[in-house]
């Protein structure tokens, strides 16, 4: 009877252990920025949550394009860059661009980065959490012309 217990409770214990690994990995953050209609979509497993207008590269600059995953997140940073312009609540992806908060919000919708990705600084403050909760392994960056 004593073995019959144990294993019960052994199964029960792999059955949490193991479903628990597939509950995390199912939820994911998925972020993506449409160049040509200068907007961001944020989808947490394939449901949007949040549709909000961008600023991304002006002309002579450029914005990459393609799947990142964050790199470094900055509740205040400065760019190194041009003239210390302040980057409220940057989600860096890729060498030095960023998603970030700017004062700027008079140009979003339209072309007006040196490349990087601006949002209302609310907006990103609500990404950065995001992002935070979900984590950057489980949070994609899809860039799209």
């Amino acid at each position: 009877m004593r073995k019959i217990g144990t294993l019960r409770l052994i199964v029960a214990v792999l059955a949490v252990v193991l479903m628990a690994p597939a509950a995390a990995v199912a939820a994911r953050l998925n972020v993506v920025i449409d160049l040509s209609a200068q907007t961001m979509r944020v989808e947490t497993d394939g449901r949007p949550i949040h549709h909000w207008p961008v600023s991304t590269a002006r002309k002579g600059y450029r914005t990459p394009t393609g799947t990142f995953r964050p790199q470094r997140l900055e509740r205040v940073w400065y760019s190194t860059i041009y003239h210390r312009s302040p980057m409220p609540w940057s989600i860096f992806f890729h060498r030095g661009y960023a998603i970030h908060g700017t004062t700027e919000i008079k140009n979003l919708g339209r072309p007006a980065s040196h490349g990087c990705v601006r949002l209302h600084p609310d907006n990103a403050r609500r990404l950065f959490e995001l992002v935070l909760a979900y984590g950057k392994g489980k949070t994609s960056i899809v860039i799209i012309r």
